[in-house]
């Protein structure tokens, strides 16, 4: 059989990839690559961005389009077969990467491509990008240091991905079998749906309960059995750790000390004093001062509150419901009570209201009438899971076709949790490819129950915005180059803006009205229930916030102090952080690091800080909304023009001003959140 892989068409062919093709189709892009870079700086005598660049773009591009299905796959149709090829792969796309960044023959040709004058705006912002890349892989060391470093890109990548599969693994190992229905008292019936559909798929009876969210949250949330809540919230809080219920069993603890180690290690080699530094190279932060600065003024200006917010929750606790001591476990099911006394209104009273197909229409209709676009679904394509959905995206005016995107959006065994989005391919303009991108948009919402379809909390509306915010940014790009074009070449602290920035409109009367309807009725939100959600919508957000910052500042601080000669000390500084920064003290054996896959797996080592920098720049954009109208076209067009269809072609503060006049101001984000100044 053919490897699929191997086929130049832009849309991966999932049903037909199998774990047997990967290393293959790899290694042969691989070494077509290397042979690129081989011809390229041996035959071309004097480089141009047609002769040098742009033939590079594309076997770069090729190798990407082999990869992208692969990664993806891995993180949500996991197998061990799959696992074992792909594990395999990363060493090789470390050698890889780092042979590139360390070649000199390819740097000098970079840079003499970077003296010449004809170059356009967005070609010399991919020069620029890629000659402090160049120095940022170690092209300037001698030998024996390329080599070091060569040995701890290999490693971490080997690291983080065992980290990630040690988090999965510890997650779906723990399951609650119950057959005594008084113990799920409080909970939900979708809930209960959900338990019981999951313990009848293994041939079970009664209900099974799990670590994965749409499981574990509502336990959490409305559970009235404290036993049962103890034992979800230990579980889940060691899980990969040296505690809890499958203790040691896939451990991360040692894993976290190599990659804290080795990057600091790989920061040194290449002149910076620690990885918060080397961090800070490619974002819109300048130092580390800074960030901590920028942290701890938010946390100092939201702190009284969020003291306040929780003597609140325990007095309620105490004079509603006679608990003297407030747990772990208790904070999220008392804090739903007080909200419900308060408010009058839980998620479970909102969630007919947003049935999955009313609110992708609506998110949809909102994107249509914010940025000129329209959606068109494709019903034949190839898939992976019966769950993938798969949508156009075109100018609404001409009617050209700008993107595409997949959407697999319910939790399932074998699939990371969490939600993201992910590049399939990047829009490439040249003289022999006119491509467009492609994206992956991720969410793990609880499935269809029976007959009743995907009811999705308003929370999880806030966190599909989010996602396709991320997947604009990526799919209306005009940039032709992919190494700036959507989100590539954006810093790290910049490119959460448009994800942020969507989710007010899941808050808005006006934007609201297309898509929140009842699933059986068709009745709209009533206005009665959109109050009193409106009301909430700041409730605890001060305790919300400090957490956030917990999370950040710890996230930056071991990055920042680690010392080789004390290891990383996580338990130690995420104290240090929480007597600082939380109201909340989690019990001893808490392992909360452990599962922290944003820094330990993912991109955002040293850069959690990103979330909240991008969130004041999102608030403040969205005041330019408040003032204009939610939905004033020439706002939107604006917003299209300067954020979505640049990005990373410009720095991200010049387009960030370029739309709103001026410099962000964290006002409006103390504002928006119900935060006292």
């Amino acid at each position: 059989m053919p490897n699929p892989l191997l086929d130049t068409q832009t849309l991966p062919p999932f049903s037909q990839i199998r774990p047997e093709h990967v290393e293959p189709a790899l290694d042969a892009q691989l070494a077509a690559c290397r042979a690129q870079i081989e011809r390229l700086t041996r035959e071309v005598a004097v480089p141009t961005w047609e002769n040098f660049i742009e033939p590079l773009e594309e076997s770069e591009d090729r190798l990407g389009r082999v990869w992208s299905p692969i990664s993806h796959l891995n993180s949500v149709l996991n197998s061990e077969a799959l696992r074992t090829a792909y594990n395999a792969c990363l060493p090789k796309l470390s050698d890889y990467g780092t042979e590139v960044g360390q070649n000199e023959a390819l740097f000098h040709a970079y840079r003499a491509v970077a003296a010449q004058e004809h170059l356009d705006a967005d070609q010399r912002r991919v020069l620029d990008n890629a000659l402090r890349d160049f120095h940022l892989s170690g092209v300037d060391l001698p030998a024996d240091k390329k080599a070091r470093y060569k040995e701890i890109s290999q490693s971490l990548s080997a690291l983080t991905s065992k980290f990630a599969e040690n988090v999965l693994d510890a997650t779906n190992a723990w399951e609650l079998h119950l057959e005594d229905e008084s113990r799920l008292a409080g909970l939900p019936e979708s809930a209960r749906a959900l338990m019981r559909q999951s313990a009848e798929q293994r041939g079970l009876p009664g209900w099974l309960l799990t670590l994965h969210m749409p499981s574990y949250l509502p336990v959490m949330t409305y559970a009235d059995d404290r036993e049962l809540r103890a034992e979800c919230y230990r579980a889940h809080a060691t899980r990969a750790s040296d505690q809890g219920p499958h203790a040691g069993q896939w451990d991360n603890s040692e894993v976290m000390e190599q990659i804290l180690a080795l990057r600091h290690e790989l920061a040194q080699l290449l002149g910076f004093a620690n990885y918060a530094e080397r961090s800070l190279a490619t974002k819109m932060a300048r130092t580390p001062e800074e960030v901590i600065g920028f942290l701890e003024d938010l946390a100092n200006r939201t702190l009284p509150q969020a003291r306040r917010e929780l003597d609140e929750l325990t007095a309620f606790a105490r004079e509603h419901h006679g608990v003297d001591q407030l747990e772990p476990w208790d904070i999220g099911y008392y804090a739903e009570k007080l909200r419900q006394h308060r408010y009058q209104i839980s998620d479970e009273e909102l969630r007919p209201y947003f049935p999955l197909s009313r609110v992708l229409d609506g998110l949809f209709g909102v994107a249509e009438r914010l940025f000129g676009v329209r959606f068109q679904e494709v019903e034949a394509f190839d898939t992976y899971h019966p769950d993938v959905r798969f949508f156009e995206i075109r100018d609404a005016e001409h009617g050209a076709l700008r993107g595409q995107f997949y959407l697999d959006p319910f939790a399932r065994p074998h699939k990371r949790g969490g939600a993201w989005m992910d590049t399939c391919s990047d829009r490439m303009h040249s003289a022999t490819r006119d491509q467009i991108p492609v994206a992956y948009l991720v969410c793990n919402f609880a499935p269809p129950v029976g007959e009743r379809p995907a009811l999705l909390t308003h929370d999880e509306v806030e966190t599909l915005f989010h996602e396709f915010g991320h997947g604009l940014h990526h799919l209306l790009t005009k940039v032709d180059y992919p190494a700036v074009a959507g989100i590539n070449g954006v810093p790290w602290d910049a490119v959460e803006l448009p994800s942020q920035f969507l989710e007010n409109w899941c808050w808005e009367r006006e934007s609201l009205d297309l898509f929140a309807r009842h699933w059986e009725t068709d009745e709209p939100l009533p206005e009665t229930l959109y109050q009193r959600m409106r009301a909430a919508k700041h409730f605890q957000s001060a305790m919300q916030m400090v957490r956030q910052l917990e999370f950040a500042l710890f996230d930056f601080r071991i990055h920042l102090e680690y010392d080789p000669a004390r290891g990383g000390r996580i338990q130690e500084i995420l104290q240090a952080v929480r007597d600082q920064v939380a109201v909340i003290h989690p019990p001893a054996f808490h392992r909360f690091a452990h599962g922290f896959s944003h820094i330990f797996a993912g991109g955002y080592a040293a850069g959690y800080y990103s979330y909240k920098w991008a969130e004041v720049l999102s608030a403040d954009a969205f005041s330019l909304f408040e003032e204009r109208g939610v939905f004033d076209a020439a706002t939107g067009r604006a917003f299209r023009e300067h954020i979505l269809e640049r990005g990373g072609a410009e720095d991200a503060m010049t387009l960030f001003v370029r739309f709103r006049g001026r410099e962000p101001d964290t006002e409006a984000l103390l504002r928006q959140s119900g935060i006292a100044a």
